[in-house]
């Protein structure tokens, strides 16, 4: 009974925090609390609350689904295109079983590169969720449709008229069959997956299988939520799941379900959902404005994070005790770091032996073999764009578009390169794109004169993003994925309260002859970013620190055991990765003459790719910045071939999604 307990200490703490924020919230109400509230309270909170579900069955066998919100959007793209608006009555069942079954089938596609190819889910279901809102937007590509007003009887109505809400009857029938589902031997591979994957495999558990119908089960509660918020909106959005991801997430952990996997359930992220629900209901009640909710949904997140950190096996409260006795030994003079560090160093060649000489096919053949696929399929992408385009070869403005528009992603590379090369990852790039871009151009006001100042003000203010970023994960030792995620919360309320949810100001005129002027036929920024390849070539392959770099992803206990500082080292690379993100949001303003809010959005799957693309280690310690480059060229290429072509816009999220898998199992080691 005791153990019991101690397993459901999470839930009952998370149960407990609703009731609490539930009696605050009545009490600042001026009306006493009655069954419509409930109602209201119930049906507001299913989306996120059966979404988390699904994330929750992910986040239990170690891994981590970022294609959640894109699978909801277009589930309910496909009920509002679909339904005929002279049928009022439509079959309830039916919608349901399309909805579930569409979610169902996205998650055996990520079922089947996570358990089936082994690649990482972070990059497989990244990809997918661009897929997927490109397919979305391909259905749908704007608001609108029509939902049978049948399925809004039936999931916000009342079971029992009075006394019993649809929405908690169907988080019940969810909460019901987790409960049977855990105790039965998928139930129990689940958690074995989520603790110890090759120790599950090696007692005879059906490890693949049951990762894979993990991810089928997730995609299905997707479409579950998918259907409810059909219903809930009576219309269609493509774009109605895009601000799920970060709910999600923070539910899933306040819920008490560890990142990582092996411990957890769905019921606590239930509760969880309507958790972070009612905090955001009670800023708004308080007259807070809404531009806080994201950064309320980041803090949230990050307070859960940590309160889960504070176990005494948990990576934290590893470190604190380090600390504590890294000072105990300092003041007995023991520290092991005062040892001389050539003990520590490894010999590989004989004080006076000569080393072998080694031709330039031997020195570098490995990282050739990674980088010049990226320039081939370039070489073949120029080839088809002077076939389908014509006159590519000898014109000058083709060649221009493709250098400065490949700058973009080239600076980015950089940054999101580098994070990956010690195998993180940086999700906070979009806002950070958006929030430099929106500053600068509110600090200046189109004038060149403010432009010194406002340029190191935005930089700061990056480096300040990078830091916080890395300590985040070196500190606190929390999963890069959730400490970036969460930054790109408060980055976006950041954006949101500097412009008052409107961006105002323009670009200077020095900015804006940087990116759109020319001279002898080429713009200016070209011959920057001629000097910014050089520097990052000599950054990551030519100094201590990308040496260090490339140790560290390799493997962390090694370079810490052969004297690099690694968590120096990690949060050097965020912020790097953060003043690339500043620098490329203060081109875009440049190029298009003011900033806007969304301005990021765009970027964050193709900073990734470029670095895949180009022959680098999702996993960490192999890349090359070459490759990275080659990888920038052959996107912006590719986008450049496909908007001079008929296809809608939206299939280029398709293709940069496709293309990264591709690359990903291309090179998988």
């Amino acid at each position: 009974m005791m153990l019991a307990a101690r397993r459901g200490q999470a839930v009952i703490v998370t149960v407990f925090v609703f009731l609490a924020l539930m009696w605050l919230n009545a009490g600042l109400s001026p009306y006493p609390l009655n069954y419509f509230d409930i109602s209201f309270l119930a049906s507001g909170g299913a989306t996120t609350a059966i979404a988390a579900a699904g994330q929750s069955l992910v986040i239990l066998s170690g891994g981590f689904d970022l294609s959640a919100g894109a699978v909801v959007s277009l589930v309910n793209a496909v009920l509002a295109t679909s339904m005929d608006p002279a049928q009022e009555e439509a079959s309830v069942l039916l919608w349901t079983l399309i909805g579930i079954g569409i979610g169902a089938c996205v998650g055996a596609v990520n079922g089947f590169f996570v358990a089936v190819m082994r690649l990482q889910p972070i990059v497989v279901t990244l990809a997918v969720m661009f897929i997927v809102q490109g397919i979305t937007l391909l259905v749908m590509a704007s608001p609108g449709g029509f939902v049978s007003p049948s399925l809004g009887m039936a999931y916000l109505g009342d079971v029992i008229p009075g006394l019993l809400p649809a929405p908690v009857v169907l988080l019940l029938v969810v909460a019901v069959l987790w409960l049977w589902l855990k105790r039965t031997s998928f139930g129990v591979t689940l958690y074995a997956v989520g603790s110890d994957s090759e120790a599950a495999g090696t007692t005879g558990l059906h490890t693949k299988a049951v990762t894979f119908a993990t991810y089928v089960l997730a995609g299905g509660l997707y479409g579950l939520a998918g259907v409810f918020v059909s219903a809930q909106t009576g219309a269609g959005d493509p774009l109605v799941g895009n601000s799920l991801l970060l709910p999600t997430f923070a539910a899933v952990v306040i819920g008490g379900t560890r990142l990582g996997g092996g411990k957890g359930g769905i019921v606590g992220p239930l509760f969880g959902a309507y958790v972070l629900m009612i905090v955001v209901n009670l800023l708004l009640s308080l007259n807070v404005s809404a531009y806080y909710s994201t950064i309320a949904e980041s803090a949230v997140l990050m307070i859960a994070v940590l309160m889960g950190s504070l176990s005494r096996d948990s990576v934290l409260s590893k470190r604190l005790r380090d600390l504590k006795a890294g000072l105990g030994a300092r003041r007995a003079g023991q520290l092991a770091g005062q040892r001389a560090r050539e003990d520590r160093r490894l010999t590989f060649t004989a004080p006076g032996e000569d080393v072998p000489p080694s031709s330039f096919l031997q020195r570098h053949g490995p990282t050739l073999r990674h980088v010049l696929p990226s320039y081939i399929c370039l070489l073949f992408v120029i080839i088809v764009s002077q076939v389908v385009l014509s006159n590519v070869f000898g014109n000058q403005r083709y060649w221009d578009s493709l250098l400065v528009l490949s700058s973009f992603l080239a600076i980015l590379a950089l940054g999101q390169g580098a994070v990956i090369l010690t195998g993180g990852l940086d999700l906070s790039l979009p806002w950070c794109i958006a929030l430099s871009g929106v500053m600068l151009t509110g600090l200046v006001g189109g004038q060149d004169i403010g432009l010194w100042i406002a340029i190191p003000i935005v930089l700061l203010v990056a480096t300040t993003i990078g830091v916080l970023n890395g300590l985040g994960v070196v500190a606190l030792g929390l999963s890069p994925i959730v400490v970036t995620l969460a930054m790109n919360g408060f980055l976006q309320g950041a954006a949101l309260i500097w412009s008052d949810g409107s961006p105002a100001g323009f670009a200077p005129p020095s900015l804006r002859w940087l990116m759109t002027s020319k001279v002898m036929g080429f713009t200016p920024v070209t011959l920057f970013m001629v000097v910014f390849v050089a520097f990052a070539i000599l950054l990551l392959n030519r100094t201590k620190f990308g040496r260090q770099v490339y140790a560290v992803g390799n493997s962390e206990l090694a370079a810490r055991l052969s004297g690099v500082p690694v968590g120096r080292v990690i949060v050097s690379v965020y912020v790097l990765s953060a003043l690339c993100a500043a620098l490329v949001g203060i081109l875009l303003a440049g190029f298009s003459g003011q900033a806007s809010l969304g301005m990021g959005d765009d970027y964050l799957l193709p900073s990734i790719a470029v670095v895949v693309v180009g022959g680098a280690l999702i996993t960490g310690g192999r890349g090359h910045y070459v490759g990275m480059l080659g990888g920038a060229l052959l996107l912006t290429a590719m986008q450049m071939l496909l908007a001079g072509t008929s296809l809608p816009s939206a299939f280029r999220a398709v293709f940069f999604g496709v293309l990264i898998l591709a690359a990903v199992v291309a090179i998988k080691e």
